[in-house]
């Protein structure tokens, strides 16, 4: 059931060009259980054909994560954990995933929101700890933009780059999925040797 409903959004909103990017991208940013790899790796494609701008691709790509991750924030920080858990019901999102989504942002602070973007699964959920944690606007659009861009060039980019081989895309994937991971995990050890250093020199 759920191919199905994939298959009739791309169909459909697909054909609405750079806003069907927007909306898919914001769909893939919120609850719905939505694959970005369906939408920015087939764009990349189109964008080598030349029947995309590739900054065009990217700009609305990165617009709808944004979209989607700021209509997840203001659900948590204006509605609070009952109305979440609420609308997560219908879209297979329960109150273990929303701890341990807490427990990430608790664990990783205000940075979790650049590095949960690059991670899958994560990257959909870690607005609305952002929102209950009433994080700043500022510092979540930035942290959240600079995520969410990454991962649209890297799979916008892939499409363009390898074309229409779908064996090579998901072989790359795969590679480029654990090479972020990887990359990750430098980038929060790095903030937590700088923020423990600052804390430090605070003392």
């Amino acid at each position: 059931m759920l191919e199905s409903i994939i298959t009739w959004i791309v169909d459909t909103v697909g054909a609405l060009g750079y806003l069907g990017i927007l909306i898919m991208m914001f769909l893939e940013s919120t609850f719905f259980p939505f694959p970005s790899e369906v939408v920015m790796v087939p764009a990349g494609y189109l964008a080598y054909k030349g029947e995309m701008h590739l900054g065009l691709v990217l700009l609305f790509g990165i617009a709808g994560s944004l979209l989607g991750a700021l209509f997840n924030y203001y659900l948590a920080r204006h509605f609070g954990r009952k109305i979440v858990l609420a609308v997560g019901h219908y879209f297979f999102f329960d109150e273990e995933t929303l701890a341990k989504m807490e427990r990430f942002f608790a664990t990783h602070g205000a940075i979790s929101t650049f590095t949960g973007r690059l991670i899958p699964v994560v990257r959909q959920y870690i607005s609305l700890p952002a929102g209950l944690a009433r994080m700043n606007i500022a510092l979540f659009v930035l942290y959240t933009s600079l995520g969410a861009g990454i991962w649209v060039v890297v799979l916008t980019l892939l499409g363009y780059f390898v074309g229409q081989n779908q064996a090579l895309i998901e072989s790359y994937l795969h590679e480029i999925v654990l090479y972020t991971l990887l990359g990750v995990g430098v980038l929060v050890v790095l903030y937590a040797w700088w923020h423990r250093r600052k804390k430090i020199n605070i003392d």
